[in-house]
């Protein structure tokens, strides 16, 4: 028997249901992005060659945490997946369950991470920055963002519990609160305030202000799960919904996705360590006439931090969409509607290209004031300005790639998506991106012209496996 409900989030014509679920998943994804997208903007605002040196440094640190967290936050796959089954099931206390034993898992494991984190830090660093300046600031700023790896890992598993009961908004409400009191913070704490008795901390008063964020954004998340309607129906804060078994369930599914998280991060810090090291093998050009005496400015590794914050919001607004159709496909699945699942999933893909065709005809066409908001650096924006045209161009390739990832995780069929990332990030994404921009001269343009490829090929992909249509199976 469906549980009460069920229909409401499923019901209708698929383009709504999509459209219901994912609006407001998107205004919280791009919400929560932004929280980095200030420092990005803010460090640029930062004398010369000190914007420069801390925004190469900020990409690089960012990877290291989604590495270390994304990888407990993959949490949230079989969290998804689990409570929108059992909540199309009408199975509720089950699905309360689940969030019970994802919390659980988010918070012990968070702190273990986090120790493995501090003890590895420098050593990764030094591998991805190649000069000095660079690494003080990554260090200046991780010592501080390494502490939210686990209120990173138990948001994102009460995320997915929200967003499997079709409850999308609790997401945004919380990362609008993240937002401004890292908006506020980010002002204080980078340029100071000698009113307040606030000195200037730079790169590092920005990893202070987002780890302090992320705990606000957890707060939201865990008052709404303490709420009456939430605690009553699904009493997920029992202690006997403590189960080895459900939390073993969990993890095996949520693994493969934790597995292709350190990949693609891994991947993505070859990525940029590829894009960094140009400033070592091409430094001509690299000498800024704004920098007092003409300093030299790390461009390249400071033009991909900014393309990449750029392109982070297109990324989110992917995932939203994704997101969102996992939930369709989970609870699809749950009511035993297999070929309601495939057409939520399609009509996702549809609306995806529809949405994000738009937005990279934006990102092409308003590419240099993006990159002059996000930068004062002419030199740059001026390396900047060809890489972000590029993928403005494959923006719609991404999203059809990301939402048929996502839709495939709502299947339960995460260990195929592991398998397929983990092979085009080391067999065409690096090695591509080394070719092309080192090898052949190319310089940055070619870097991201292996992006370019690595979308082509993951969309193809997915959406062949999607077609085939053997996720339909799966049991959870």
């Amino acid at each position: 028997m469906a549980a009460i409900g069920t229909n409401a989030v499923t019901s209708g014509p698929p383009w709504k249901a999509v459209l219901r679920l994912a609006l407001p998943t998107l205004a919280a994804m791009l919400s929560q992005s932004i929280v980095n997208e200030v420092d990005i903007v803010f460090l640029g605002r930062l004398p010369c060659p000190e914007s420069s040196n801390t925004q190469a440094a900020l990409l690089p640190s960012l990877v290291i945490l989604w590495a270390l967290g994304g990888s407990l936050s993959a949490i949230s796959v079989g969290t998804q997946s689990y409570t929108g089954r059992r909540f199309a099931e009408g199975k509720l206390g089950e699905a309360g369950a689940v969030l019970a034993n994802a919390l659980f898992f988010a918070l012990t494991a968070g702190v273990a991470m986090t120790v493995i984190g501090y003890a590895f830090m420098e050593p990764i660093v030094r591998l991805a920055a190649p000069t000095e300046a660079v690494r003080e600031a990554a260090y200046a700023y991780l010592k501080w963002r390494l502490f939210g790896i686990t209120s990173m890992a138990a948001t994102f598993a009460l995320k997915a519990f929200f967003d499997g009961i079709g409850k999308t908004h609790v997401h945004l409400v919380a990362s609008i609160a993240m937002n401004v009191l890292n908006v506020i913070l980010c002002t204080l704490l980078i340029f100071g305030n000698p009113s307040l008795g606030i000195p200037k901390m730079g790169i590092e008063g920005a990893g202070i202000a987002g780890v302090a964020s992320t705990y606000v954004g957890l707060l939201v998340m865990v008052v709404y799960a303490l709420r009456g309607d939430c605690r009553v129906t699904f009493s997920p804060f029992r202690r006997e919904n403590l189960s080895r078994a459900v939390t073993g369930d969990l993890v095996r599914l949520s693994l493969p996705s934790a597995a292709a998280t350190v990949v693609v991060m891994s991947g993505v810090l070859m990525f940029v360590k590829t894009a960094i090291h140009l400033d070592t093998v091409l430094p001509l050009g690299t000498v800024s006439p704004i920098c007092p005496g003409g300093a030299a400015e790390p461009v390249n590794g400071a033009a991909t931090t900014v393309i990449i914050g750029i392109l982070k919001l297109t990324f989110s607004g992917c995932l939203a969409f994704g997101t969102s159709t996992a939930t369709l496909v989970a609870q699809s699945l749950g009511e035993g509607k297999p070929d309601k699942a495939e057409r939520f999933g399609w009509t996702s893909v549809r609306l995806g290209v529809l949405f994000f065709g738009v937005v990279g005809l934006a990102e092409l066409l308003f590419a240099r004031p993006l990159l002059a908001f996000a930068t004062h650096s002419t030199l740059v924006q001026a390396h900047a300005l060809v890489p972000l045209q590029i993928m403005g161009i494959c923006t719609p390739i991404i999203a059809i790639g990301m939402i048929v990832v996502e839709a495939l995780f709502g299947a339960g069929n995460s260990r195929f998506v592991m398998i397929v990332q983990a092979s085009l990030h080391f067999g065409v994404l690096v090695p591509l991106a080394y070719v092309l921009g080192v090898v052949l001269h190319f310089g940055l343009p070619g870097i991201w012209a292996s992006a370019l490829v690595y979308a082509i090929a993951l969309a193809v992909v997915m959406s062949l496996k999607f077609k085939s249509g053997d996720w339909k199976t799966i049991r959870l």
